[in-house]
């Protein structure tokens, strides 16, 4: 029997990606990644482990808790917080990903022999016929959790298990109910896991301290002065609600401008692009295209975002051009941009600058 490390948050997915692979053979070992715990002590959505550790009983499998949480201020919640401070909306668990669960967990199934790690996402991992491994769609496509798993490295992709790839979540909660897991009915959680209740800017409020920018002008597209916003933390691009002004008509967060403290707000027309402009890149299903080198394929430029019809160009060392075929709306600096094959097979992706 291969042996494997499954990562098990304490929500369902996990708990019925480790009764998968125990009941095909695999010999399981359950591992939790305990990365962030409020100051009530309260654990995050990603680590609760008592939770866990319920399954991995009623599972018969063993356990373990293994404390990331210096690791994960350094590589996520660091990283956060200063892109917020410069007017950037960044994509933390894009980073958590790589930096943190695939590469703590190879470090745990190194150190016990085991072969392969194991998560609960939605998704697939092939081999395309040049030999390199991708991330694919999951079949259903409500579900898909590609965007978030782009920047895997070739070396993580091959060591990695993914059984919920063919599973609706209504599938998955059906399995758990059948076989009695305790956490069959729990919701799952739609914040990040550091800030459970959804406010950001009280969360870098209380984490930057003085660093926090103050408050500022709203100008429109041309300069001119609309009014005083809070502070450019509490703002991200295409924003409508909660402005605090009124124009009698709709108005949207167009850019934010950390170097004058400015905040410019337009007509949503005004938040549609053809192009967009990406570095920080990393590939999967190619090993990389060459500067000047044209590549069509379909873009999403957010978790939520339909992928569109575009073409990417290698427009430097480090940076593609992506041209969409129908503009696209609110394409945001530090989001995420990621490409995909007709197959649904991730080309690859990068971080938004422009």
């Amino acid at each position: 029997m291969s042996k494997v490390i499954v990562g098990m948050s304490g929500g369902v997915d996990s708990a019925v990606t480790a009764y998968l692979l125990k009941i095909a053979g695999y010999d399981v070992i359950g591992v939790t990644l305990k990365i962030w715990t409020a100051a009530n002590g309260e654990e995050s959505r990603c680590c609760e482990i008592t939770d866990a550790q319920a399954v991995a009983a009623q599972l018969d499998i063993p356990y373990y808790a293994v404390n990331c949480m210096s690791d994960f201020k350094k590589h996520v919640t660091d990283p956060f917080v200063e892109d917020y401070l410069c007017g950037i909306t960044p994509s933390p668990c894009v980073g958590c990903n790589r930096k943190i669960k695939w590469d703590k967990m190879l470090e745990v199934a190194d150190s016990m022999g085991a072969e392969y790690i194991a998560t609960g996402h939605y998704a697939h991992i092939v081999k395309k016929e040049n030999g390199r491994l991708t991330v694919k769609t999951a079949d259903y496509a409500s579900k898909d959790q590609t965007y978030m798993l782009y920047r895997l490295s070739q070396e993580q992709l091959a060591r990695t298990l993914m059984p919920l790839g063919k599973l609706s979540k209504d599938e998955v909660r059906d399995i758990a109910r059948k076989v009695g897991l305790k956490v069959a009915e729990k919701h799952d959680s739609q914040e990040l896991c550091f800030i459970p209740d959804g406010n950001y800017a009280d969360y870098i409020e209380e984490y930057a301290g003085d660093r926090v920018p103050p408050e500022g002008n709203f100008v429109s597209e041309s300069g001119e002065i609309l009014g005083r916003h809070k502070g450019i933390i509490h703002y991200t691009i295409g924003q409508r609600k909660g402005l605090g002004i009124a124009f009698g008509h709709p108005m949207f967060v167009k850019e934010i401008r950390p170097e004058t403290n400015e905040v410019v707000l337009s007509e949503e027309d005004a938040l549609f692009t053809k192009e967009v402009f990406c570095n920080d890149l990393n590939f999967q299903s190619i090993e990389d295209i060459k500067i000047g080198e044209k590549l069509e394929c379909k873009a999403k430029v957010r978790y939520r975002h339909n992928a569109q019809k575009a073409v990417i160009e290698r427009v430097d060392s480090d940076k593609v051009k992506i041209t969409f075929e129908e503009p696209v709306r609110a394409a945001t600096p530090g989001q995420s941009a990621v490409f995909y094959d007709e197959d649904g097979c991730a080309i690859g992706g990068g971080v938004i600058v422009k």
